[in-house]
């Protein structure tokens, strides 16, 4: 097992310098043709999705693993277009973010450049293969994929058909490669090879991210629960507040930034909570409210405990809050730093929310949902961080890179 990861991460070594020395031309054709494979093999995928949904099935997964294991025909459709859209997106590659010449003639720059290999190891949801792969060949990283057992045949399937269709572009095949065992100990493994690695990004559940954190010799860049808010203003206009609370929670229950806690200003809660708790339950969704808001819409007793799990299931806690203030205490006090926002007409109360929510994201006037990175214009994301280091929010191309200073002298000398 050893042998067979360490072989993997030294041929990524060498097929990552290749790819980051290509043009931005060629990176962006090999992801037209990722996509297009895509597209020539959907039946074979979903031939492969559904003996990996069935095992699933039988072995007891969780319903919401399960639904994020299921490839259905919108989320092929997503993955084929979040391929084309990412190529689409500018070369972030040889960007100058820093460029001058010294008095004594030195031309100084600094350009951006890849990071070099990137590891990803996740959980069920076989789009992160596309995704990831997506972003690492467009910042010009090579990237090993690890994902769960769970999804094994449709993981290793897709990594196929796009380091074949990669080839045919020009980018070393070995710039997508997969772990095919659903060994624990490969993960053990990847982990220790920061000769060959430079990141690794952990996606899935609490435990297996505390588990990389702990473990591994590589850099990680972390993606912790997804514990995000809504803060109703008074004045938040009710229509509005329904439509964005009810996307936040109900458009996908069991990803990352769907809304776990709402919190409705004491001076909004009669007019706002009836019609929103009447909207989220005709979605199916089961409430859980402290006192103030049990006192104007029957729902269950909220635990300590609510105020900081993310449920990842048709489930709300809802709060009665007095002011901006204290809803940002609360925030701060439970949230997780992935996304919070605000429903609110006043730009001054706005501000106040963004200023004091310490957030990867912070929404005003729109859904928790939208802070996956595509709808910021990212083409595709193979995380949220929320960490502050290297990357924090969405990390898309720009986030897989880095800079290297480059000096341009005439037989300079240090004086």
């Amino acid at each position: 097992m050893t042998a067979e990861i360490y072989d993997m991460a030294r041929r990524a070594r060498d097929a990552g310098r290749a790819l980051g020395a290509l043009s931005g031309a060629v990176r962006a054709a090999a992801l037209r043709e990722m996509a297009a494979a895509l597209r020539a093999h959907t039946a074979e995928i979903q031939r492969a999705n559904a003996a990996d949904l069935a095992d699933a099935e039988a072995g007891g997964l969780s319903g919401p693993l399960v639904q994020r294991l299921r490839l259905s025909e919108r989320t092929l459709c997503s993955m084929h277009d979040r391929l084309i859209a990412v190529a689409a997106l500018p070369d972030p590659l040889g960007v100058i973010s820093n460029g001058h010449v010294r008095p004594s003639g030195l031309r100084v720059m600094r350009v951006s450049v890849p990071l070099g290999v990137i590891g990803i190891i996740y959980e069920s949801r076989p789009n992160v293969t596309t995704d990831a792969a997506a972003v690492c060949v467009k910042s010009g990283n090579a990237v090993i994929l690890r994902g769960g057992s769970e999804a094994l045949r449709t993981n290793t399937l897709l990594a196929e058909l796009m380091a074949a269709a990669a080839a045919a572009a020009g980018v070393p095949a070995d710039a997508v490669q997969t772990v095919r065992t659903p060994d624990r100990a490969a993960v053990g493994a990847l982990l220790q090879l920061d000769r060959f690695i430079d990141v690794i990004i952990p996606r899935g559940g609490q435990s297996l991210i505390a588990r990389i954190a702990a473990e591994s010799r590589i850099p990680v860049i972390k993606h912790y629960d997804g514990i995000c808010h809504q803060y109703i203003a008074a004045d938040a206009d009710l229509e509005m507040a329904v439509a964005v609370v009810v996307n936040s929670k109900c458009e996908k229950v069991e990803v990352c930034n769907a809304l776990e806690t709402l919190l409705v200003d004491a001076g909004a809660a009669e007019r706002v909570l009836p019609a929103l708790a009447a909207a989220l339950r005709a979605q199916g969704v089961e409430l859980r409210g402290d006192a103030r808001a049990r006192a104007v819409v029957p729902m269950d007793a909220a635990t300590e405990d609510d105020w900081s799990t993310e449920y990842l299931a048709p489930i709300l806690a809802v709060r009665v809050v007095d002011g901006v203030e204290a809803a940002i205490t609360h925030i701060t006090t439970y949230g997780s730093g992935h996304t919070d926002g605000i429903i609110t007409g006043s730009m001054a109360l706005a501000d106040r929310f963004v200023a004091g929510v310490d957030a990867a994201s912070v929404l005003v006037n729109a859904s928790t949902r939208l802070s996956g990175g595509g709808d910021y214009g990212l083409g595709a994301v193979v995380g949220i961080s929320t960490d502050k280091l290297h990357a924090r929010g969405p990390v898309g191309p720009d986030e897989l890179t880095c800079r290297k200073w480059v000096a341009y002298g005439a037989g300079h000398l240090r004086k």
